[in-house]
């Protein structure tokens, strides 16, 4: 999976990038193709938006189905885990959709000779 890191008007942390790759391979879990994610995050100046002041946005791109998720919060780290929880309950989604729920069951399964 190749992840982008964009930042518009922020300074990021030394481990941010370690820690995104981290939780953003573990997404491969799921049985949903990924071929790229771009992590956006946007620092907001005014001090009036105080705890929502960090926004990371996650774009999925790639062979797979198009997925968005943003994030905000007091820092980085917030905002990119609730962007991540976001992100994560879709591809659940898409996930258990993909799956076969047959009722076959042996009583009801006719028996071909």
């Amino acid at each position: 999976m190749e992840i982008i890191i964009h930042a518009r008007n922020a300074q990021l942390a030394e481990d941010f990038k370690g820690i995104t790759t981290d939780k953003l391979q573990s997404l491969n879990r799921f049985s949903v193709l990924i071929q790229g994610i771009k992590v956006e995050i946007q620092h907001e100046a005014n001090p009036r938006h105080g705890k929502s002041s960090h926004e990371v946005t996650l774009t999925t791109h790639g062979a797979g189905p198009f997925m968005r998720a943003e994030g905000k919060g007091h820092n980085d780290l917030a905002a990119f885990d609730d962007a991540v929880q976001a992100l994560q309950l879709q591809i659940r989604r898409i996930h258990e959709k993909s799956k076969d729920v047959g009722r076959d069951t042996l009583r009801t399964k006719e028996i071909i000779d």
